[in-house]
């Protein structure tokens, strides 16, 4: 083979141009077009200042609006008959984008649910990932598509794609005539059913939503719908007129590599500059890069009580929790208190900021979220929406076991080494 690649300076010119497309695809697949956060975001403002609303509004994308109404679901008992609920009552139109959507019996359902509504002349408008649903089979595709339901898969394996393969829409939305919404961090498999009761059942947060904020779900949704489709919604079943539900103030922002601004990244280190008496993060993918690691345990330093509560040794990415680990030396030292829940996969993604500002959605604390996903939260500055998830967490807490520094650092090396090679491929988790 050398030899003829000696012999033949097309054919090696040929190999070269090959290996070169290859490299330069692999390494757009690993990097981000986000320009990096370098410099430390001082904390000037508290959570219910109008300079860090003003903030967040104009940095992350739409204002806080108010009129809100917001409740919260806990895991599939719950999760599940508030959204299938909602679809069989839909009268006009359904918009969802879901990371996960496996073929199962709560798959099953949600396609009999959604037939149902579009053979009643509902507009269906379902935006799946490719690699997240790649459990759903085909025949369930043929139906809802049969059913007049328009299924898109996004970023589908194809030639003209391969630059972008690793960069994944996680978002997980479904609007119902514009007007009720839902977003967290549930896909649809079996794995969400129940109540989190045994191992197989994951522990998981999602959130209803009425009130003038569905329309930026809906904006949310469009962003990537027509992105896959090219096709537009301006049409008032899609956004109606929203009148006040409730008395949160709240934003729906949307971050992706694409558009270069780091919003969820920027959402989390702003949250925390502000913080003045307590953070609390519930993520099920907890791996921080070093500016967040310093931001955490600077808050700690400054008389914040910080606390994390990321799964235990029930949980379906080994490799990320071995990198997480890797990550919590200096906020164990700063006195971060860090949880790791113990009966099931955990799979929340809350953030609460003293007992007011609250993030809730796809989002996890890691490079894949901050610079490689397309994502979505919801925000909202509301003390009882607040409360409600500090109960949340603290009976989440109940169930989680402490890692003090001492522990951590006195693991045995081989894990040690397990967990230094994993927290090497942080970038990529």
């Amino acid at each position: 083979m050398v030899f003829a690649l000696f012999m033949n300076p097309y054919l090696a010119m040929g190999l070269g141009v090959v290996l070169t497309l290859v490299i330069m695809t692999i390494a757009q697949n690993l990097s981000s077009d986000e320009r990096k956060i370098r410099y430390q975001i001082e904390p000037l403002y508290a959570p219910d200042h109008p300079i860090f609303l003003q903030t967040m509004g104009n940095l992350l994308g739409p204002p806080l609006i108010g009129g809100n109404r917001i409740v919260s679901l806990l895991n599939g008992a719950e999760i599940f008959p508030a959204m299938l609920g909602a679809i069989r009552q839909a009268k006009k139109t359904i918009t969802m984008e879901t990371y996960i959507y496996w073929s199962g019996v709560i798959g099953r359902e949600f396609s009999d649910a959604l037939i149902e509504r579009a053979r009643h002349g509902v507009k269906v408008h379902i935006l799946l990932d490719w690699f997240g649903s790649a459990k759903l089979n085909s025949q369930a595709l043929d139906e809802m598509q049969n059913a007049g339901i328009a299924v898109e898969r996004y970023r589908p394996l194809r030639w003209y794609n391969l630059s972008r393969l690793n960069k994944r829409t996680h978002r997980k939305l479904l609007i119902i005539d514009g007007a009720v919404g839902f977003i967290g961090g549930a896909g649809i498999a079996d794995v969400w059913l129940g109540n989190a009761e045994t191992p197989e059942h994951w522990r998981d947060s999602h959130f209803q939503v009425e009130g003038p904020v569905v329309a930026q779900l809906q904006a949310a949704f469009t962003d990537n719908w027509l992105k896959t489709r090219a096709e537009v919604f301006y049409h008032e079943d899609y956004f109606p007129v929203l009148r006040p539900q409730g008395d949160s103030q709240a934003q729906v922002f949307k971050s992706s590599p694409r558009e270069g601004s780091g919003s969820v990244r920027l959402m989390f280190l702003i949250s925390i500059a502000a913080a003045r008496q307590h953070i609390r993060i519930a993520n099920s993918y907890f791996v921080p890069d070093d500016q967040s690691v310093a931001a955490l345990a600077d808050a700690q330093r400054r008389g914040v009580r910080v606390e994390v509560i990321v799964p235990g040794p029930l949980t379906d990415m080994a490799i990320t929790r071995r990198a997480s680990r890797s990550r919590w030396g200096k906020l164990l030292q700063a006195g971060v208190e860090i949880f790791e829940y113990q009966p099931t996969m955990y799979h929340c993604k809350v953030m609460i900021i003293d007992r007011l500002w609250v993030s809730v959605g796809s989002s996890n604390f890691d490079n894949r979220s901050f610079r490689l996903n397309d994502e979505a939260n919801l925000n909202a500055l509301d003390p009882d929406f607040a409360a409600e998830q500090i109960r949340v967490f603290e009976l989440d807490k109940r169930q989680s076991k402490q890692i003090t520094y001492a522990a951590w650092k006195n693991r045995p090396w081989h894990v040690k080494g397990v967990e230094f090679l994993a927290g090497l491929l942080r970038g990529q988790l």
